[in-house]
């Protein structure tokens, strides 16, 4: 696939992520791009770029995309419709604490949605085939790790839903004319419990300094995020020592990433992997 080249004096810097960094158009303020940092794999972009037609096709509420661009200079990344006036759940969480049994249970009724969508026959990874595909190439995992993981990943229960693939709440978007989920690169189709794993993950099992740095609160407030979040999702009477123990092993499943990304072992989240 050809890219197309992209001025970035016609461009602003508007944010940046662990991947890569977004801009918008100068003039044009329905225009937005997102490159991903050099070291980024080409087939990686235009995968995320492919998947992100794909999603869009189906009525899924995600930014329209565009085209497979560069600067020139080594970074690739897609083109997108520009979402105007949003705010990431995290953010809005951040800036406004008070509310955030409301954002939380509005996360959590926008991911049931996702979570309803069937995809079956629609040609999407499997998101256990492909953990287990990224679990035999991990060089990180010892034998009797992967063992067990194999069998639980195996044994996890099967459906045909819609699976963001890399689902935390600063991939959620509220905007004046709807909510939208962005970074697709990961989706998939699977059960939910691989997408609220990560919802878990993200709020209470990552490091303290991270949930301040990429998500802009407090450890407690996140912590609070995912217990509202429970309320909202399973119902007000869910048994929350329950449910994180159900989902406990699902976010250690986001080592397999973790650890090829960061290219060392990942010793808190391999701790949260099945026994």
């Amino acid at each position: 696939m050809n890219a197309v080249l992209v001025n970035l004096d016609d461009y602003v810097r508007s944010g940046e992520g662990f991947n890569g960094a977004s801009y918008f158009h100068r003039t044009d303020p329905d225009i937005m791009i997102k490159l991903y940092n050099p070291s980024a794999e080409i087939r990686s972009v235009i995968s995320e770029q492919e998947l992100s037609h794909k999603v869009y096709a189906m009525g899924i509420a995600v930014p329209k995309p565009g085209e497979f661009i560069t600067d020139g200079q080594g970074r690739y990344g897609i083109r997108f419709q520009r979402l105007r006036d949003k705010v990431s759940f995290s953010r809005a969480v951040s800036n406004e604490p008070g509310r955030v049994e409301e954002l939380a249970r509005r996360f959590a009724a926008m991911c049931l949605k996702l979570h309803s969508t069937d995809i079956s026959g629609a040609g999407f990874d499997s998101i256990k085939e492909r953990n287990l595909k990224d679990l035999e190439q991990s060089p990180f995992f010892t034998d009797e790790e992967k063992k067990r993981t194999r069998q639980f990943i195996l044994d996890a229960p099967d459906a045909t839903t819609a699976i963001h693939g890399d689902l935390q709440y600063s991939n959620g978007i509220m905007t004046p004319n709807g909510d939208f989920f962005i970074d697709l690169g990961d989706f998939a189709c699977g059960h939910p419990y691989f997408d609220l794993g990560q919802v878990l993950l993200s709020c209470c099992y990552s490091p303290d300094d991270f949930i301040r740095e990429t998500f802009h609160m407090e450890p407690s407030l996140a912590r609070e995020f995912w217990r509202f979040f429970v309320m909202g999702y399973f119902g007000d009477d869910a048994n929350q020592k329950e449910i994180k123990e159900l989902l406990t092993p699902y976010s250690g499943l986001m080592t397999l990433l973790i650890d090829r990304s960061s290219g060392y072992r990942n010793e808190v989240f391999h701790n949260l992997l099945p026994k």
